[in-house]
């Protein structure tokens, strides 16, 4: 064991081997017997693959590059794909991100061709966008939730569920596209369609609110001609979360609420609302947020039992029992399981990941209770010795307040440091702010921890996964209880000894980065920060973001109209001045979720006052860097960013930043 400063140690975890195996699979599902799921492919242009396990276990693309299998519905995007199990072979249809039209595929067929498009090109004002297809193969068609922009401006859009015909007629003729909802509501994800086809099920909501704020559960009968008759709410409402609907093979309706203050998954006849019942009521979350549209955290099985992805702070996948409320947890090393979860007769598909492992697609045999990982495994790129080892602590926040955090401290199989010095620690505030840091192997984490720094996530007031309670911490108090309970988490660690009071960090990216540009311009806790694509002037913030954030201020501070010196107040923009540490930002320039107009006039607001910093633009780059090349430079300047501000000696030759003034 060789002794040396900390950040100094040398590591085999280079920015390159990071970027590639950033990102996890998602939207997992079944074609017939065979598991399909997206994957990112960062050194491939950072598009999004479609991947299909064959019988034989191979793993194989259903389209080559450049096709890019992903939805920009409400920008975050939802559920880019369907597949339908034929005789002749799957069929495939998809949304492509670069022109945002739906396709469909035959993979197997004996000439496949490409892809056809059964939706028009884009009209007025960014087109027309499509997710979480349904297939009826039945009817000829497919149902998506379509969004539809009417206007200039990113908020003139219209949301409803449309049927798409699979012939491929309505590509060059909008008006072959059947609108099936009335567009009560500016927000839908779903339908699900009962097992006798008679209703529709599907969620909505509307400005202000947020999905975690209320959602309602929408019900509609399906006409024989194939039209919805009268919607009705049959659950949900101003005050409950609704986040996901399914129909039960007996033809009941399950839907997980958090009427209680927790995601619990209820059970009910589509004809009797007051006969709502909670199938395993616990302080638990059994859902969560609805960043994307068609999230999944469960999945009715033939037999009647229900597969769930549930847990507080960290989720585990089950089996639940609805008649006794019982849950039995796979077994296996997974400590979290992703919102996208799909069941095809006693076999179960999900992605999970833990502190050992990155995400990868996992089945579950429920006969056998046997589970195995049987896709996008990325083995052991490097000797696991060299991963950070986590902790999960609970930190006593101002006001009495609990705040939880994951502490990855610096660890390095051949190196320690001299027993009188203390490491450098950067605090990760993530993003959302509704979100949640999950406990899992990131090798983004593990560059800076085997190089001697630490890593301190903070689950700030405003997380998910801990109930209503915890995430409305953050009802108008933005930039205060995300700042407090980070400054907490970090200064607790200097205090016991963990950290170098003198050498801490902040960094977060979008809602992070504001609470990162928050914490430097309203404490004296950190040396420096790292802010990526953040959000820096909030009054401006509704008028140039996109519409599902449009009006998300208004419950982290309350309505600007309202409260205009609340924005000002917290806006690090309007306190620039206030910023005496260096700091990095980093912004694609593409981003249309939080604009590069935001840094720019916070990089004018800095000039000239001495204070050094960097400003890297990427172009081609949206809102989450996903190009291989990117993630290298960010990773590489944010190193150098530390290194310069804490001096550290790196080993190897060192990643070049130049701190203007």
């Amino acid at each position: 064991m060789q002794t040396r400063a900390y950040g100094s140690w040398p590591s085999p975890i280079d920015a390159e081997l990071a970027a590639a195996h950033d990102g996890a699979p998602g939207y997992v599902g079944f074609v017939g017997g065979e598991a399909w799921w997206t994957e990112p492919r960062p050194t491939e242009g950072g598009r999004r693959a479609l991947v299909r396990r064959l019988p034989d276990g191979e793993e194989r693309s259903v389209l080559p590059p450049p096709w890019n299998v992903r939805s920009r519905v409400v920008e975050y995007g939802g559920r880019p794909w369907a597949g339908a199990d034929r005789p002749e072979g799957p069929l495939l249809v998809f949304a492509n991100f670069a022109d945002q039209r739906l396709y469909a595929y035959e993979p197997d067929a004996p000439d496949a061709a490409a892809p056809r498009p059964l939706t028009p090109a884009g009209e007025l004002g960014g087109g027309l966008r499509w997710a979480e297809p349904l297939l009826r193969p039945d009817r000829g068609e497919v149902w998506c939730v379509l969004e539809e922009f009417t206007g200039p401006e990113p908020t003139d859009v219209r949301r409803v569920i449309a049927a798409v015909p699979l012939d491929g007629s309505a590509a060059e003729d909008r008006g072959a596209v059947r609108e099936l909802s009335d567009g009560a509501h500016r927000f839908v994800t779903g339908p699900r369609l009962s097992p006798d086809g008679a209703r529709a099920a599907w969620i909505g909501w509307d400005h202000p609110r947020m999905p975690w704020d209320g959602t309602d559960l929408v019900l509609a009968d399906v006409r024989d001609d194939g039209t919805f008759g009268a919607a009705r709410v049959f659950a949900g409402g101003p005050e409950e979360s609704v986040a996901q609907v399914e129909w039960a093979p007996d033809g009941r309706l399950l839907f997980s609420g958090d009427r209680t203050g927790w995601w619990n998954l209820y059970r009910a006849s589509a004809d009797d609302p007051c006969g709502v019942r909670a199938l395993c009521p616990r302080e638990e979350e059994f859902a969560g947020p609805l960043w994307q549209t068609g999230l999944t955290w469960f999945a009715p099985l033939d037999s009647g039992l229900i597969a769930v992805v549930h847990g507080k702070g960290a989720t585990a996948l089950g089996i639940l029992d609805p008649e006794t409320g019982e849950v039995v947890d796979a077994a296996g090393p997974w400590t979290e399981w992703a919102s996208t979860v799909a069941a095809h007769g006693p076999r179960v598909l999900g992605v999970a990941a833990s502190p050992r492992s990155a995400p990868e697609v996992v089945e579950l045999d429920t006969g056998t209770g046997h589970a195995r990982v049987v896709g996008a495994a990325h083995g052991d790129p490097v000797d696991p010795t060299y991963y950070p080892e986590p902790q999960i602590r609970a930190f006593a926040g101002p006001a009495g307040r609990t705040v939880h955090a994951h502490i990855y401290p610096p660890h390095h199989p051949g190196h320690v440091a001299p027993d009188d010095e203390l490491p450098p620690y950067v605090v990760w505030a993530h993003g959302g702010p509704t979100g949640r840091a999950p406990l899992v192997l990131d090798l983004a984490i593990a560059y800076f921890t085997s190089r001697g720094i630490g890593v301190a996530e903070v689950n700030y007031g405003g997380s998910t996964g801990y109930g209503r309670a915890y995430r409305e911490r953050l009802r108008e108090q933005w930039g205060i209880v995300d700042v407090e309970d980070c400054a907490a988490v970090a200064l607790a660690l200097a205090d016991e000894g963990t950290a170098d009071r003198d050498r801490l960090a902040i960094r977060g990216g979008s809602a992070g980065g504001w609470t990162a540009a928050v914490s430097l311009a309203t404490t004296d806790v950190y040396a420096c920060g790292t802010l990526i694509y953040p959000v820096l002037d909030p009054t401006a913030f509704a008028g140039e973001t996109h519409d599902l954030e449009s009006r998300y201020l208004e419950s982290l501070l309350g309505p600007c109209d309202e409260v205009p010196g609340r924005y000002a107040e917290r806006s690090p923009l309007r306190h620039a001045e206030r910023v005496t540490a260096p700091f990095l930002l980093l912004q694609g320039l593409d981003d249309v979720i939080c604009p590069p107009a935001q840094s720019e006039r916070f990089l004018a607001e800095m000039a000239g006052r001495g204070i050094p910093h960097a400003y890297i633009a990427f172009e081609g780059e949206g809102h989450g860097f996903r190009r291989a090349d990117t993630m290298v430079r960010a990773l590489e300047a944010e190193l150098c960013l530390y290194a310069q501000v804490f001096r550290l000696d790196l080993a190897g030759p060192p990643p070049t930043l130049e701190l203007g003034k």
